[in-house]
This record gives structure tokens, C-alpha cells and sequence, in this order.
């Protein structure tokens, strides 16, 4: 027992190991290191550290800024290069000569899903504590709190998108179609954010506490919102929907729920790839 145990833990570490070599190689990887590496010095080059807008004050108006832009880009990102860890291997017949070899399905699924988180958020956690570290050179007071939460926020988009990238990659028969797919369910998730779909439900008569319920479903809206809850625990940027939020979770419980739920999301829809590759046509 203890020796499959262990068996199946190296198979799945050298896998994860085969993913990173392989993204660190791969241009998607430089272009996406890139861009968050980018959006931090562009961000101290505008300023936005030493700037005092409306109560936003030092690092922590960076800290939102760039948690903003990471909401619109990271997502996209994980999910167009995800969706071709399964669809592409099998297209490649990649599946053929694995299921020759002494390694398990579960630990080449697995591996690939540490692997590749390993490489997607390690530019977006190293990007944000680059400008940590930047402004205790320059002696800027450090909102070590507002960075806690925000990595853990990372951490929580990173695996709920990966997740939903593997479950695609796992269902799909082509590159393309994966790929297809990945950006239909990132535009749906785009455009029903909050505006858009409490348009539409007002539009329908839905009960309020319903409207923000089925909104608070979309990991985008949460992600925006847990943004948001930091510096403006009472949500009243967000109007009327705030006292639905706050008597449904409380400030402190929407702070837990922002986490936890798109952990559970990415974790069960990676469990489902997993389970719909195994009882599925592996080629």
C-alpha cells in the first residue's frame, strides 16, 4: 500500500515536473509573465503608489488596481492554455504512448493540474511581491493584509479556472473545439456580469435577493466584489445589491465565501474532468 502510495506521488511529480519544463519553454508562458510583469511597472511608472485618490492611498491603490486588471486577463489566459493539456495530447496521440508506459491516469491528470498551476501563478504571486518589496525600498507604508487577501484571491482565481480548463480539455475531441469552448464560457462569464444581468432580471420582475444570488454564481462578479470588499467593506459602490450581499453573508463572511467557493468550483470541476477522462474514450 505505502509503496503505490508513493509510486503514484513520483509518477505525479515528475509529470508536474514534464508541465513546467515544457510551459517555461512555451512563448504563451513569456508573453503571460510578460504582461502581469508589465502591468506593475506601468502601474509604478504612472504613480499609482505615491498617488492619494479617494482614500486609495500608497501601495493599496496599486494592490486594486492591478487585482482589476487580473480579474480581466488572467482568466483568459489560464483557460486558452489549459483546454490543451488533454484535447492536445489527444490529438497529438500523445495518449497512445502513455497508456505504453508505467505511469497512471491519475497521476498524469494530476500532475498536469500541479504543473500547470505551479506556472500560472507563480509570474501573477511574484509580479504583485515584486511591488511589495519595491515599496519597502522606497519606505511606502505595506498593506500586508489587503497582499494576504489578494494572494489568496489569485490562488482561489487560478485553480477555479484552471479547474474549468481541465474539464473542457477533458470533454473536447480537438484542439479547437477546447479552445472554442474555453472563450464562449469566458464571454458568458464576462457578460453577465452584475450591470447586464440584474438588467435583464429587473427587466423580468425577478426578486432582487435572487438577482444577487444567481450573480454572486459567476467567479468573475465574486472576484470583482471580494475586490472591492477590502477597501469598502460596505459595498456601497455597488448601490442597492450591497444590503442584499451583507444580510445574505456579512462582510466578514463574503471575504470567506469569495475564497471558498471558487476553490470548491475548480476543485469539483477538475474531479469531473478526471472522472469523464477515465470513464471515457482515453483515444
Amino acid at each position: 500500500m505505502s509503496y503505490n502510495v508513493n509510486l503514484k506521488c513520483f509518477q505525479l511529480f515528475l509529470t508536474a515536473k514534464l508541465d513546467i519544463a515544457e510551459s517555461l519553454r512555451a512563448r504563451w508562458f513569456l508573453i503571460y509573465t510578460l504582461v502581469f510583469g508589465g502591468i506593475v511597472a506601468l502601474l509604478f511608472a504612472f504613480g499609482l503608489s505615491e498617488s492619494r485618490v479617494l482614500g486609495f492611498i500608497g501601495l493599496s491603490r496599486l494592490l486594486v488596481t492591478y487585482i482589476q486588471l487580473t480579474m480581466a486577463i488572467l482568466p483568459i489566459f489560464v483557460l486558452m492554455t489549459t483546454v490543451r493539456s488533454v484535447a492536445g495530447d489527444r490529438e497529438a496521440g500523445v495518449f497512445e504512448y502513455l497508456l505504453s508506459l508505467p505511469v497512471s491516469i491519475g497521476a498524469w491528470y494530476w500532475g498536469k493540474i500541479v504543473g500547470r498551476y505551479a506556472v500560472i501563478f507563480a509570474p501573477v504571486f511574484l509580479a504583485m511581491l515584486g511591488a511589495v518589496m519595491w515599496g519597502a525600498f522606497r519606505e511606502i507604508d505595506i498593506p500586508w493584509a489587503v497582499f494576504g487577501y489578494y494572494t489568496a484571491l489569485l490562488a482561489a482565481m487560478a485553480l477555479c479556472f484552471l479547474g474549468l480548463g481541465m474539464l473542457i480539455s477533458s470533454i473536447a475531441r480537438s484542439t479547437d473545439t477546447a479552445q472554442g469552448a474555453a472563450f464562449m464560457l469566458w464571454l458568458v462569464l464576462l457578460l453577465f456580469l452584475d450591470l447586464v444581468l440584474l438588467g435583464v432580471m429587473i427587466q423580468g420582475r425577478i426578486a432582487p435577493e435572487t438577482a444577487v444570488t444567481i450573480a454572486l454564481l459567476n467567479p468573475l462578479q465574486v472576484f470583482r466584489t471580494a475586490a472591492l470588499a477590502m477597501f469598502d467593506p460596505q459595498l456601497v459602490v455597488l448601490g442597492p445589491s450591497a444590503y442584499v450581499i451583507i444580510d445574505l453573508f456579512g462582510a466578514t463572511g463574503f471575504q470567506i465565501y469569495a475564497l471558498a467557493y471558487p476553490f470548491l468550483l475548480g476543485i469539483i470541476a477538475a474531479f469531473a474532468g478526471y472522472f469523464l477522462l477515465r470513464r471515457g474514450d482515453l483515444l
